[in-house]
Order: structure tokens, then C-alpha cells, then sequence
């Protein structure tokens, strides 16, 4: 089974590179981020003949959060629980029901942070302590669980090729890899660390000062597995070649593969 994630920075700039990678790597399930539409707008019908259910949580310009599935999608969250005037559309979950048996998968779009001494850390902060509590209650049902998504966290100095760069950013903070720590205490684990010790393993390059050309990039999209998910893991690849293509988005695809 092959579950990806991939935050496209706009999924109406960014629709024919979906449909192709669709076309062309055939994922199970796809993750998405960043959608920056309102469900009216969003190609559904498109993303249906390719062959996909969906589920998503859409938001004008900004946010927006879809589960793809070659499989039918049950048990679908849209909202991450603890605050109920969160308007803001960064969390789906929903039960993929295989012939093998079912996976839990969420897509999440953790908040930037910054810029610092605003509103945004605190709230950065908040969301992941809601995302621990989650987390936890989805611990206790001993399934495989995958949270897959946009973290906005660099969790090591090995996940950026120029850390100091980001040294008092919010991605970067030891509150923010603190709370990422204490995600993973829960019994998670990082599905590329499990595979890949390597440095240099990036998934975002920012648009700005060649940061492509130069592979200044970072890594901050993530796939965290429950104990039962982490039994079954194969392997993960990151679709890099993504970012060269025209118009791309600023992150590129991340697949992991787990027993079926």
C-alpha cells in the first residue's frame, strides 16, 4: 500500500501535475495540503475519473486539506477535536478499507508560526498540543494509523541544508521540535528516519534566492506511523524530481510503502 503526501501549494495551479503524478505512480492514497480553495472550485470530478474517492476540507485562499483514495474512505473527521471555533481548514482523517483489512490515515497542514511575537506561534503551538491529544486517543485503537502531512517542522540540523539559516524561525524552534518530540513519544515513528539516517533528505525549497538550483532545502513533510502501521513499512521515496518540473509547487510528493 502506498500512501503519499504532498502539500501543491495550490491545487488549481497545480492540478495537471497532480492528475499526472496520479497517472503515472498510481498511490493508494494521497495526502494533500495546501489547496487554497473553497470545495466549489476544488476538480473533484477530475480527481474521481482518475480513479480516486475524496474527502477534503476546503478554504478560500488559503489552507485546505483532501484524502484521495483508490479505496473507499469511511469514519471521515474533518477537523482537528479541542477547539471548536477553529476555523481554519488544516485537518482530515478518514478509515481506508482495503481487502487486506483498513488503515487510519489523516492529512494535516500544521500552522507556520511565524512570523514570531504574533498570534501565529501561539496558535502554532496550540494546534500541535491538540494533534498529541489526538493522537493519543487514535494510539488506543490499535490500528494502522498514518499522519501524514505538511508539519512545518524541521525536526534535526540534518533536515535543513543550512540550519543556522533557520535558526528563530518557527519551524525551527526548540518549542517547536519539543512538541514534535513529544508527538513521536506517543509510540510514533518517522517513517523516512526508519529507512533513511542520511542528511540531505530535503522536501521543500523555497522559491526564493535559488534555493532549488543550490538544494538549500529542508524537510519538513512528514509520515508518522503507529506501532501497527510501522510493522508493515517497506520503504519511502521522495519524488524530488517534482520540483524541477514548470510551475511547481514548493514541496514535492512523499510515498510510503507499507505491506499490503
Amino acid at each position: 500500500m502506498r500512501i503519499t503526501t504532498w502539500n501543491v501549494n495550490s491545487i488549481r495551479q497545480r492540478q495537471a501535475h497532480l492528475l499526472d503524478f496520479l497517472k503515472e505512480h498510481a498511490p493508494d492514497v494521497v495526502c494533500l495540503q495546501e489547496l487554497k480553495t473553497t470545495l466549489d472550485a476544488f476538480p473533484k470530478s477530475e480527481i474521481e475519473d482518475a480513479g480516486y474517492n475524496v474527502a477534503a476540507v476546503g478554504q478560500k485562499g488559503f489552507n485546505g486539506v483532501a484524502l484521495l483514495s483508490k479505496h473507499p474512505i469511511e469514519d471521515v473527521r474533518e477537523g482537528l477535536p479541542g477547539n471548536d471555533g477553529d476555523v481554519q481548514a488544516r485537518y482530515v482523517e478518514g478509515v481506508i478499507a482495503t481487502g487486506s483489512g483498513v488503515v487510519r490515515v489523516a492529512s494535516i497542514y500544521l500552522p507556520n508560526g511565524n512570523p514570531l511575537g504574533s498570534e501565529k506561534y501561539p496558535y502554532k503551538l496550540a494546534f500541535m498540543e491538540r494533534l498529541i491529544a489526538h493522537a493519543r486517543d487514535l494510539m488506543r485503537l490499535e490500528e494502522p494509523l498514518v499522519l501524514a502531512g505538511d508539519y512545518n517542522v524541521i525536526p534535526e540540523p540534518r533536515d535543513a541544508a543550512d540550519p543556522a539559516a533557520w535558526e528563530g524561525d518557527a519551524l525551527f524552534l526548540p518549542q517547536t521540535r519539543a512538541k514534535f518530540r513529544e508527538l513521536l513519544a506517543l509510540g510514533l515513528t518517522d517513517a523516512l528516519r526508519a529507512c533513511d539516517e542520511a542528511a540531505g533528505r530535503y522536501t521543500f525549497w523555497d522559491y526564493q534566492a535559488g534555493a532549488w538550483q543550490r538544494d538549500k532545502g529542508i524537510r519538513i513533510d512528514h509520515h508518522l506511523l503507529s506501532p501497527q502501521a510501522a510493522d508493515r513499512l517497506e520503504g519511502v521515496t521522495i519524488h524530488k524530481q517534482e520540483r524541477a518540473k514548470e510551475k511547481p509547487s514548493d514541496h514535492v510528493p512523499v510515498t510510503v510503502r507499507l505491506k499490503a
